[in-house]
């Protein structure tokens, strides 16, 4: 077994540019209940821990799982506290919206990438699974919202909880956090529906392209150390 999965949650992980957890003064643990490794001096401050000497290269395949998403703690409180007239329902509507444009994007990156989407467990399939979690989105569109136009300077931010396993085993391979913030724009401006869309697939894309690189990379490596 060759140690490539290091190299895929670097690569992953890596551009990151704010880690909440990083940046807290909790220690963070050297090793996951789990048994995963924290893998020291990665690029940025991203947290990655993964199994020493697992191989990505057998993986053509995605098994691709629809992400939990989770909203930031007093999210709805904090929007209300203003003009803002947030309900439950609207919740709802936000996160499969978000649901939605995860899996369009990382389907569009992978399949781009020459990887196939699958839904059953195979040698050859790798399972993703992601969670959208400490969403904040500073201007929802409400559909309630009649005339109200808010106007901010960046769109929010979220954070992506991901887990690859292994599909015939269930063995857990690794397990990495990054957050991203939308760009601030240094002045304000109205957000919209479409506008927040576009500022979702800015923050995602760049995770899924970092999978797609990553599972390159271990083909690579591997295909060279086998010449």
């Amino acid at each position: 077994m060759k140690n490539i999965l290091l190299v895929l949650c670097i690569i992953i992980l890596g551009t990151a540019p704010v880690t909440v957890l990083a940046k807290s003064k909790t220690k963070i643990p050297e090793y996951t209940v789990e048994g995963l490794k924290l893998v020291p001096d990665t690029k940025d401050i991203a947290l990655v821990w993964a199994e020493p000497g697992a191989d990505l290269s057998q993986y053509d395949r995605v098994y691709l799982v629809e992400p939990f998403v989770a909203f930031k703690k007093n999210w709805k409180r904090s929007q209300n506290s203003g003009l803002g007239r947030v309900t439950n329902k609207d919740m709802e509507r936000i996160k499969a919206n978000v649901r939605d444009l995860f899996m369009e994007v990382f389907t569009e990156e992978l399949e781009k990438g020459g990887y196939t989407l699958t839904n059953e467990r195979a040698e050859d399939v790798l399972i993703v699974k992601p969670s959208i979690i400490d969403l904040n989105v500073k201007a929802p569109d409400l559909r309630n919202a009649g005339m109200t136009q808010t106007f901010v300077d960046s769109a929010g931010s979220m954070t992506l909880y991901l887990e690859l396993y292994d599909s015939e085993t269930d063995d857990l391979l690794a397990k990495a956090m990054d957050a991203k913030a939308d760009r601030n724009k240094g002045w304000m401006q109205w957000q919209s529906g479409p506008a927040n869309r576009a500022a979702g697939i800015r923050m995602m894309r760049p995770w899924a392209q970092a999978l797609v690189g990553g599972l390159d990379e271990a083909r690579e490596v591997t295909d060279q150390e086998e010449e």
